[in-house]
């Protein structure tokens, strides 16, 4: 009898030992399952984007913006060249021999990148509604207006929008631009050419009078012709919010540029040299009327940066 209660007190404890484990064990459980969830780092996302593994990373740029993205003597240069540099290197591209440099007019930067044949687009590209229908945007970095260059022989005669719509005057602007909408919206009537830089060159052969585009386009050409034309401050609608075009299959990609981009916003903001800045004085700085500091990007994912123990092979 004593055998049997002692056997039977024995199966008593070790059955609370094994319920107070199983609890134990749920209770875990449970901390775990509300725990948070684990902040990917830079190099997860990169794995997520179609770039991973490529030798090199296709940018669609302008060839023919002074200050902004321009082909000079062989090389590419610009303040867009310069922020497209900073991002390819944070994505594991530095140096312009793994750059592959794809000239893109106004109106094919879209179909550039919904085409395949870029991977990023950075090219003064208007960050607008209709567009992110069709491609996604990283950014801004960089916020500008709209604006009309005249020839100086107009200066006193084109001042407002209202002279704009003076039948007698011809006003040029690219194809596929905001600037092109924007002007038809205030019943501008407009000549459209491929580039700003053909407007220049009819107005400067007579056959156009005043060229619209974003002041920092225009401002390069000013920086060509500074003895030639007249910047008129006449902002059409709001401020145009400039950002890096992104296929919209690659979110992930999308996500690296913009925390790249607020990398360089926390570094100016905290007082720091950024790369912006440097980019910004090199180039559009000294010609620009009113100077501009780096805007804060949008929709910045949380990661975890390891700087450079990322970088692709």
């Amino acid at each position: 009898m004593n055998q049997f209660l002692t056997r039977s007190r024995v199966r008593s404890v070790a059955t609370t030992l094994a319920v107070a484990l199983t609890l134990l064990l749920a209770a875990a459980a449970g901390c775990d399952s509300r725990q948070e969830p684990r902040i990917p780092s830079v190099n997860d996302k990169l794995r997520e984007t179609h770039i991973y593994g490529q030798p090199t990373i296709r940018i669609g740029v302008s060839t023919v913006g002074p200050l902004m993205g321009e082909l000079r003597d062989g090389t590419y240069a610009g303040f867009d060249i310069e922020i497209a540099r900073y991002i390819a290197a944070q994505l594991g591209y530095a140096g312009d021999h793994r750059i592959e440099w794809v000239p893109v007019s106004t109106e094919d930067r879209i179909p550039a990148l919904q085409g395949g044949s870029v991977d990023l687009v950075v090219s003064t590209f208007s960050m607008t509604e209709e567009r992110a229908k069709l491609v996604s945007f990283a950014g801004p970095y960089l916020v500008t207006t709209q604006e009309a260059m005249v020839p100086n022989r107009l200066r006193d005669s084109i001042r407002t929008i209202e002279d704009l719509r003076d039948p007698r005057y011809k006003v040029c602007t690219s194809g596929g631009s905001t600037t092109e909408a924007e002007l038809g919206r205030h019943q501008i009537r407009v000549f459209v050419v491929k580039e700003v830089g053909d407007c220049v060159e009819g107005i400067l052969a007579g056959r156009y009078d005043a060229v619209s585009s974003d002041e920092t386009i225009l401002a390069g050409f000013l920086s060509r012709h500074p003895k030639d034309f007249t910047v008129v401050d006449m902002p059409f609608g709001t401020s145009e919010q400039i950002g890096v075009g992104v296929p919209i299959s690659d979110p992930a990609l999308r996500d690296l540029v913009a925390f790249f981009l607020d990398k360089s916003y926390q570094q100016g903001r905290s007082g720091q040299s950024s790369p912006w800045l440097t980019a910004y004085h090199r180039t559009l700085g000294p010609w620009l009327r009113q100077p501009k500091t780096q805007p804060p990007t949008l929709d910045v994912p949380e990661l975890v940066d390891f700087d450079d123990k990322v970088r692709p092979s």
